[in-house]
This record gives structure tokens, sequence and C-alpha cells, in this order.
């Protein structure tokens, strides 16, 4: 028998060991592959989102029970003052926002830029103070409070001076917001509708009559924007600046009340849905095109930038109140404060 020579031998040994370490490897692939995960992975929830989300177009000519599609992804939380905005490439959100604040168990007027800096509390009353407005010089907050121990109409300036009550013993009155020219400051009444008063708070009277809560003046001045169930449930409406020619916006179940105009006066946008489940929506004047901007968080109190690119509202996706604002296309969704206690009721000014 011919003998191997001892290159011979270990080249054979080398084939060997070659093939049985071949042989390891194909077993364990094997096993890995029989006890992994069936079809695709899902993230891991820190795992950020990258396709940016479309807002949901939704076609409901009138009430409707019909659930609302979801949208495939939800939007990715941007904290300021860094923010990303996708919308047109515009800027960083600019001018300030007055809200309602949470302090020591009582609801104070806050005001903080647009893009999260310069918090600071103007008002430090020992009852409810809520539903401020900025004037359109961006000068002056009007509210609603009870220090007096009634709801009664405030300004103050933005440095937190010039604190004035308006009015006296007239109702209870909510939601103060002055008019575009600075003649008129439109509100509500509760129960006796939506009243008029000049500046320095001369000459309130009635301009409806009706269940009507909610006022909101059109940026061009030439209407009023406002939620009323004059017609049943609660729904949006708009009349001319002086109560005429009243029309009806929405036919939708769950309406809020708080609304805001476009800085072009074409859209409204508003909250509705069921208690913990409210979205925000935008909608033609006209009633048509109506689009969802968010999906879930309870989200309400929408206010329009003066530039037409952010919308501000309040969430409570967190766990409370906090202010969020987001483009009017549903994208670019950013949160603007970060506090133990509530913020809301966001009014945007310049």
């Amino acid at each position: 028998m011919r003998k191997f020579t001892f290159i011979e031998s270990s080249l054979l040994l080398g084939l060997v060991i070659g093939f049985l370490a071949l042989c390891l490897l194909i077993g364990y692939a094997v096993i890995v592959v029989a006890n992994g995960p069936v079809g695709t992975p899902t993230p891991e929830p820190f795992l950020t989102l990258i396709a940016p989300p479309t807002a949901e177009t939704l076609i409901l000519p009138t009430d409707s029970a019909a659930p609302l599609s979801t949208p495939s992804l939800i939007p990715t939380i941007e904290f300021i003052p860094t923010p990303n905005p996708s919308f047109n490439d515009t800027p960083p959100p600019s001018g300030k926002i007055a809200f309602a604040c949470y302090v020591n168990q009582i609801d104070q007027i806050c005001l903080l830029n647009a893009d999260g800096s310069g918090r600071k509390q103007l008002t430090n009353f020992k009852a409810t103070a809520f539903y401020p407005s900025v004037s359109p010089d961006g000068q002056t907050i009007f509210f609603s409070s009870r220090e007096s121990g009634n709801f009664e109409i405030y300004s103050i300036d933005i440095n937190g001076d010039n604190l004035q009550q308006l009015t006296k013993n007239i109702g209870s009155l909510y939601a103060p917001e002055l008019s575009p020219n600075g003649e008129w400051v439109v509100f509500t009444n509760n129960g006796n509708g939506l009243w008029l008063m000049k500046p320095d708070g001369k000459n309130p009277h009635a301009l409806t009559t009706k269940d009507d809560i909610d006022p909101s003046w059109s940026p061009d001045g030439s209407m009023i924007s406002f939620a009323s169930s004059r017609a049943g449930a609660r729904q949006l409406f708009v009349m001319n600046a002086d109560g005429t020619d009243i029309r009806q916006v929405t036919n939708l179940n769950n309406m809020g009340g708080r609304n805001t105009w476009s800085p072009d006066s074409t859209k409204l946008a508003f909250y509705r849905g069921p208690q913990g489940d409210r979205n925000i929506y935008v909608i033609n004047v006209d009633g048509t095109g109506l689009v969802k901007l968010t999906n879930g968080g309870d989200n309400l109190g929408p206010s329009w930038s003066p530039d037409g690119n952010w919308i501000a509202f309040t969430s409570f996706r967190d766990g409370n109140n906090e202010l969020y604002i987001i483009h009017p296309d549903g994208t670019g969704l950013t949160r603007l404060t970060n506090n133990p206690v509530s913020d809301w009721q966001p009014r945007w000014g310049r």
C-alpha cells in the first residue's frame, strides 16, 4: 500500500477540518432561522420614523358615523428650539403665543415666544384666568377671569402691566378677541349669544341671541366664526361682522368650540371627537375640503400662526396638557412646552 507523505497528509487533514467547520456553520444557520421571528420585524419603540405622514383628507359631506381611516405613520415629535420645519421650507415659527397655564392650582395667563422660549406668567390672580387672545398688533392680551367673583373680560399688556377689568355684571363672559382694525372686542356672553364692545369696555351690546360661543374674527375683519347649537348639535358657523348672513360650515358629530381662521380668511381649523380622542381638522369656509391633521393624543383649541405656516394646539399625548404646533398639512409636529402642570388654550399673535 502507498504511504502518504507528510505534505499530503497535512493537506488531507486540512480538507477534513474545513468540511467539518462548514457543516457546523450550516447547522447553526438552520437553528437560527427555525427559531427566529416570522415576517418583517417591528421597529423598536425608540426608532425615529423617517418618512413624514401626509394629512388625511376626509370626504364627509354630512354627519357620518363611518370610522375614519388611520395614517400609516405617526408624526415624529421634534423639540423646540431646534425645529426642523418641512412645510414649504419655512423658517422656524415666529411671534408670541398666549395661553392658560395652571400655576398653584389656579389657571393664569402666560406668554411665550412661538419657538418655545421666553415663557413668562402675566397674571397672579386668586381665581381662574383663561381664554386669552393676542391683539392684532401683538401688544395686548384679552382674557376672561372670575377674579372679581364673576367671569369678566380683562386686558393686560405683554409685559404684564396695565391690567384692566373691562366689563362688570353683564353676564358670564368668555373668549374675547379684538377685531383686526382694533375697533371691537367680540366675546361670549354665556347663554346670551355673542357680544361686542369697544376695547376700553364701552358700549357692550349683543350681536347674536342664540347659544353661540367661541367667536373668532377673520383676518380681513369681514366675518366672525363661532360654534353654536342653534341648528341642533353643536357646529361651526360664520357670519358677516355685523351679524348678518349666518351660514353653517360643518355638519359633523362631536364638535368642539374653539376655532381659528387661516391668514387668507379661506379656511377654519377646529377640533372634534369624543372626549379623550379629539383631533384637529381644517375645512374650507364653504364647508368643503375637510382635512384631519392629528391622529390620537386628544387635541383641542387650535390657533393659526399669522404667517399661515403653523397651527398651535393643546394635546394630552404626553399625559397632561401641553402646547404643540403642526403644519397645516399635518407634518412638522413639534412640542413647545414640557411641564408637569397644564398648559392649554393657545392663541397666536405677532
